[in-house]
């Protein structure tokens, strides 16, 4: 191991991993020009039938796959906008790329720049006929940053919705349902708007299962929801009494069948749209398992399908850590075992945190006093919730200092709370922004 720490291991693991899900690259090698003819994939369409060509799209890594495609098609592109969040398009010098601009909005609440932007968006696939394509790129984040309310409702019913959701400890397929039903781009709906034109999207997944009616709440493929699903959510989730009335009564009036439901699977307006997967937390993850590798660490991959609240998969994964340090199973050290996936947060308190911080300082107390391991949490997009943090460390030292700081972890746990604390303790994952978002990972090492 050279001497190498437990943190000096997970930094290392951090970037393997999001070297792996660097957008950029990962639609380089799906997006090619061959001659006359475009490839993506599998995919092979000749340039000299396409009459226009228009790319649309959004996400955290909207930029860099914007730059691959303008690379890749250059003055072929005739328009273009991608939805990127505030920060990521203030960053550019002329919020250009090519012929592909750039426009901001918020997340993970929508904002007006945001409806404004999903407003031109949809702008330029509208009127679009059977000569032209369409070039989707999708990333984490299009949910809220594409954002297109279904009449009649407005801006603040779609920002409340949202909020209930994220407080209620709603999955990511659970809230993306209900952002199907009461937006007009979400479901299908965009490769439908777009119809005869020929869609074709890059997909850059941040969902457990890679689920592409999931992922960013499938604009360009068949939804397999209803909107009685998506009021049986609401009701599961104990937000129905709470959403502003037009969203209840929008979400009723469909599931009596008197509203259009979103474009289901083989829906005619979708038979010319098709979607690639170009990069996720699977290919991340198999990235740190090389690094492991290299480093001679014994690894695993546990789990791509991590899910739950996030504390108690916190709890859960030190019992690992435990087990691997009394008893050398299911790997000896030294070890690494790789989790990907994306747990939620019940909001029972007002502190600051996020989903990797809360799981990660949950793990604390198991892991008291044992030698060399380590817990690290990463969000993919370098931003776990509302912070500056893309995750933490956690390990056998942790409970001790925080004590000899005058810190109670049960505490912040219980406030929700999990930043200052691991601030406090120079225990936070800092990296900013990374250009991409596949997830989360987590990683389990033991020396």
């Amino acid at each position: 191991m050279s001497g190498r720490s437990t943190r000096d291991i997970g930094r290392a693991l951090v970037q393997a991993a999001l070297e792996a899900a660097d957008p950029e690259a990962a639609v380089q090698r799906a997006l090619r020009v061959e001659g006359e003819a475009l490839l993506l994939g599998e995919t092979r369409v000749a340039l000299g039938d396409i009459e226009r060509l228009v790319v649309v799209g959004g996400g955290k890594a909207g930029v860099p796959m914007a730059r691959a495609a303008s690379r890749a098609l250059g003055a072929r592109v005739d328009a273009g906008l991608v939805i990127v969040p505030h920060a990521i398009a203030a960053a550019l010098p002329d919020r250009r790329v090519g012929a592909i601009e750039s426009a901001g909005a918020s997340h993970p609440v929508p904002d007006a720049q945001g409806l404004a932007a999903a407003q031109r968006l949809a702008d330029l696939v509208d009127g679009l006929g059977e000569g032209d394509l369409v070039l989707s790129l999708i990333s984490g984040g299009a949910s809220a940053l594409i954002t297109a309310p279904r009449e009649p409702l407005g801006l603040d019913d779609l920002v409340r919705t949202t909020e209930l959701l994220l407080a209620s400890g709603a999955t990511i397929d659970e809230i993306n349902c209900l952002r199907k039903h009461v937006e007009s781009l979400k479901g299908g709906q965009l490769a439908a708007r777009a119809f005869p034109a020929r869609t074709l999207s890059l997909v850059l997944s941040d969902v457990v299962g890679s689920d592409l009616s999931t992922i960013a709440s499938g604009p360009t493929v068949g939804d397999p929801t209803t909107f009685a699903d998506a009021l049986a959510i609401a009701r599961r989730r104990d937000v129905l009494s709470t959403l502003p009335a037009s969203v209840r009564e929008l979400l009723e009036a469909g599931a009596r069948g008197e509203l259009d439901e979103t474009p289901a699977p083989g829906d005619p307006r979708l038979e010319r749209a098709s979607a690639l997967i170009v990069g996720s937390a699977r290919v991340a993850a198999e990235a740190a398992l090389e690094r492991c590798s290299a480093l001679g660490l014994g690894a695993q991959i546990l789990t791509t399908f991590l899910e739950g609240e996030a504390r108690e998969v916190g709890r859960a994964l030190a019992a690992v850590l435990r087990e691997i340090d009394a008893a050398g199973r299911p790997l000896a050290r030294p070890c690494c075992l790789i989790c990907a996936g994306e747990t939620t947060v019940t909001l029972r308190g007002g502190g600051k945190g996020g989903r990797n911080q809360e799981l990660a300082l949950a793990a604390a107390p198991a892991l008291a006093g044992l030698e060399n391991v380590l817990l690290l949490t990463l969000a993919s997009d370098g931003v776990d919730g509302p912070t500056d943090a893309a995750g933490a460390f956690v390990d056998g030292s942790t409970m001790a200092r925080a004590a000899e700081r005058g810190l109670d972890v049960a505490t912040h746990l219980r406030d929700n709370n999990a930043y200052p604390l691991l601030e406090a303790l120079g225990d936070l994952l800092l990296l900013g922004p990374t250009g991409t978002n596949v997830n989360d990972l987590t990683f389990l090492i033991a020396l």
